[in-house]
């Protein structure tokens, strides 16, 4: 049986599997914005032990009024989740991570640029 997730109005498929042997592109590469609600805050800094502020302090910063996770700049000028362990090349709050991030590859950009999405993620697969 196929393992291969597919969603309505997408070219392309995504193979979980494939996550195993991929360095983390998603989660590494041009700054960008990782969005996190309040719901998804609350839950991940009582997973972390942390107070509501402290956990916005260290991790987060304001756009608007929405709110993103802080990156950490590499030393080859690309940019990380604060949450992505470089050892382990893995994100270390997984179960806990925003739903912009359960959702990739299935992005409203990437049904005009399934190139990009192709080069950044060994798991995108044809249909």
């Amino acid at each position: 049986m196929s393992r291969l997730i597919k969603k309505s109005g997408y070219n392309f498929s995504f193979d979980p599997k494939a996550c195993e042997s991929c360095s983390g592109n998603c989660c590494i590469g041009e700054s960008g914005y990782i969005w996190i609600n309040i719901v998804e805050i609350e839950a991940l800094a009582k997973y972390l032990g942390l107070t509501l502020d402290s956990f916005r302090e260290k991790y987060l910063f304001k756009v608007g009024y929405k709110y993103s996770i802080k990156e950490i700049e590499l030393e080859d000028n690309s940019f990380a989740c604060s949450f992505f362990d470089l050892e382990k090349r893995r994100c270390s709050i997984y179960e806990y991570r925003p739903m912009q991030c359960r959702t990739f590859p299935f992005w409203e950009y990437f049904k005009n640029n399934e190139k990009e999405v192709y080069k950044e993620c060994p798991a995108i697969k044809n249909i």
